[in-house]
């Protein structure tokens, strides 16, 4: 299965559960429902995952959790807000860049209809392209 084809499905699952559950649910709800929904269309995922910082090689004890990590490749990190801003897409952001994982989906289930980005990071080129609907 190709990138694309795996944030496609990640994505998928996430209108599915918001076609079915609407806005106004707390993310803990939305979070729940994913991972259901996930397990029946076969997306490999870990809840909650532990992204450690590194500081000149040592481990921080302040960390991040991720919401999902989908095909051991994509952080997803979900909200529940009546919009996003650049705070939250800069949280995921930071998980990427201490994940080490290359790409990111930022979803929110708090408005009428789902709204997700795509963030990208690299070494190289520090882009961020992002889809909304």
């Amino acid at each position: 299965m190709g990138s694309d084809e795996q944030t496609f499905a990640i994505i998928g699952a996430a209108m599915s559960v918001h076609r079915e559950l609407g806005h106004g649910f707390l993310e803990a709800v939305y979070q729940e429902a994913l991972a259901i929904e996930f397990t029946q269309r076969s997306v490999p995922f870990t809840r909650e995952v532990e992204l450690p910082i590194l500081f000149r090689g040592q481990r921080l004890n302040t960390g991040y959790r991720a919401d999902f990590l989908c095909f051991d490749d994509v952080i997803v990190e979900l909200k529940a807000l009546d919009r996003l801003t650049t705070r939250e897409e800069s949280q995921v952001i930071n998980y990427l860049k201490a994940s080490g994982k290359p790409r990111g989906l930022l979803v929110n289930f708090g408005g009428r209809s789902l709204e997700h980005k795509r963030l990208v990071w690299t070494q190289s080129v520090k882009a961020i392209s992002g889809d909304e609907q």
